[in-house]
């Protein structure tokens, strides 16, 4: 799986939110949600079970130990999530919707109860996920709909296990659990960029001990080459963006300012073939990411989960990968206003 559709799939901590008066939203939410929790079954039950196939044992096997590795090495929470299993009988549980201004820089918000404010908005039916879209691209925004393997309530329940999070190997599933986790330790309210990004500090560096603790040296290199790769296809969108902000800031007639922006998205992908045929060697996991319709939303999704990610690295660093530390220090830098919280995440020179 790419790096770039890897960014999408933690999107959906706002599927359980109620958004105004929309009950029939609430209602999908929260039915869609219970769905899930009905079908849930212990995986040490799952385990020992005759009729469970060989595959199926072992990823779950998999799965129990990565979880207490999360509490013993990460000091993640010790509670009921990711301790039953559920198939959802399909390749994504949810579908999220994200919106951008069409010649404007920024994204598109949604206010729930207890998760705040959010880039997306998320469904446990594609089919609605896309009408939704459809009627936020008629009131003039671009849209972007991606489907979502895993999702976290931020322990107000035990999230379960997911088939879909079974489908990508061992360091995707350890670094999942691992990100939804750290939503259950620290969340700040209407900050996602933060939130996400504290999450994928955990999530890799979490996943690198665990490859290291299991003896995966070949894997350990693989997924050292995937985040490389991922580094970089993140600069190429990062510089896009910053290309469109001036095209939007310009003088430009609307008419101009569209012309402009598909002649800058083509450049990117410009920029991607050379990097994917010099640096990567021709690696074409990112093609699928390109190939499809590029717009502000789609671009927008990149950043909410990666801006912020060297930041909180740096600081685990310098909390010599002290997780307990680690934590106290992003609660800390959590408290402040939101302003304040980007300066001193980015200018943090001590652990607590």
């Amino acid at each position: 799986m790419s790096g770039g559709v890897r960014q999408l799939i933690f999107a959906s901590a706002g599927v359980l939110g109620l958004q105004g008066c929309s009950l029939s939203y609430y209602a999908q939410s929260i039915n869609g949600h219970l769905d899930i929790l009905a079908a849930s079954q212990p995986i040490e039950k799952l385990i020992d079970r005759p009729s469970s196939s060989t595959e199926l044992n072992q990823n779950l096997e998999l799965a129990r130990d990565i979880r207490q590795f999360a509490v013993d090495r990460l000091s993640l929470p010790d509670n009921g999530s990711y301790r039953n299993y559920v198939d959802t009988g399909r390749d994504f549980v949810t579908w999220s919707v994200f919106a951008a201004p069409e010649l404007a820089p920024g994204v598109r918000t949604w206010c729930f109860p207890v998760v705040g404010c959010v880039p997306y908005r998320g469904y446990f039916s594609k089919e609605a996920a896309v009408r939704y879209a459809q009627q936020i691209r008629e009131e003039g925004f671009d849209v972007h709909v991606g489907g979502v393997p895993a999702y976290s309530t931020l322990g107000l329940t035990r999230d379960p296990l997911l088939n879909t999070m079974l489908l990508y190997g061992e360091s995707y599933l350890a670094g999942v659990i691992f990100h939804e986790l750290s939503h259950q330790l620290i969340y700040v309210e209407d900050d996602a960029e933060f939130n996400e990004a504290f999450a994928v500090s955990v999530e890799e560096a979490g996943t690198v001990e665990w490859l290291k603790h299991r003896g995966q040296t070949t894997e350990l290199v693989r997924f050292h080459a995937t985040r490389k790769r991922n580094d970089d296809f993140v600069r190429l969108v990062a510089g896009t963006q910053d290309e469109l902000t001036e095209i939007y800031k310009s003088d430009k007639s609307d008419a101009e300012k569209r012309v402009a922006k598909k002649a800058a998205i083509e450049r990117l992908r410009t920029r991607y073939r050379r990097v994917r045929s010099i640096k990567w060697n021709g690696y074409k996991g990112y093609d699928g990411w390109f190939d499809a319709p590029i717009n502000n939303a789609k671009l927008a999704t990149i950043g909410v989960y990666n801006d912020l990610v060297p930041a909180f690295s740096r600081l685990l660093e310098i909390c010599d990968g002290d997780y307990q530390r680690y934590y106290k220090s992003v609660v800390r830098i959590g408290k402040l206003e939101k302003a304040d919280r980007r300066r001193a995440l980015t200018q943090a020179s001590r652990c607590n």
